[in-house]
């Protein structure tokens, strides 16, 4: 019996331990260093203009203002709604996942192309990068290739009254680069560049 008890005795301790290790040591300890090594990070990449936090670096979002550009498409619409909104199905990621045959994806994918046709008519049905009519795996990219950033500079510069060039150089400095220089592709934070724009439009 005493070693029955002992081996329980040494059970609960060691779960007592483990508890305190992974529930409470671990946690604050990780918590603690990336809040001061990696604050911002940390903190959900949060950009804020006058105080006031207006997005994240990492969550992508609907622009409407033809003098903004526009982020890709997305499936969750980047988890805004209106209040009382049916379509709303609660906080999200993710695809629709259509197969290529299902009629659905068609309609959705004609109807991205003519709205992005219409709203830029210097621009040629076939010249529209493939990463502008698809939505992203968790539909909340906050980025754009480079070539789906420089087809719509003309609409932009119209609408914004900036020159091509200074359109340009924003794209230039919203641009993430291939990691390492190999991995992955150059990319623009379509909200850093919208920022941007608002600023040279001031």
């Amino acid at each position: 019996m005493k070693k029955i008890f002992s081996q329980i005795k040494a059970a609960f301790l060691t779960s007592v331990v483990m508890m305190i290790i992974c529930g409470l040591i671990y946690p604050f300890a990780v918590t603690g260093v990336s809040q001061l090594v990696f604050h911002d990070k940390a903190n959900g990449s949060l950009i804020k203009i006058d105080g006031k936090v207006v997005g994240s670096k990492l969550i992508g979002q609907t622009f409407e203002n033809p003098a903004h550009f526009i982020s890709r498409v997305s499936s969750v619409n980047y988890n805004v709604y209106e209040k009382n909104d049916p379509n709303y199905a609660g906080v999200s990621s993710g695809n629709f996942n259509y197969a290529p045959s299902n009629p659905e994806l068609t309609k959705r994918m004609n109807d991205s192309v003519n709205e992005f046709l219409k709203n830029n008519p210097t621009v040629s049905k076939k010249d529209i990068p493939a990463d502008l009519i698809t939505s992203s795996g968790s539909g909340l990219d906050p980025h754009i290739s480079i070539p789906s950033a420089k087809i719509q500079i003309d609409r932009i510069a119209t609408a914004s009254h900036l020159s091509k060039e200074e359109v340009q150089n924003i794209i230039k400095e919203a641009t993430s680069k291939k990691v390492f220089g190999v991995l992955g592709e150059d990319k623009m934070n379509v909200l850093e560049a919208n920022m941007l724009i608002d600023k040279k439009m001031k």
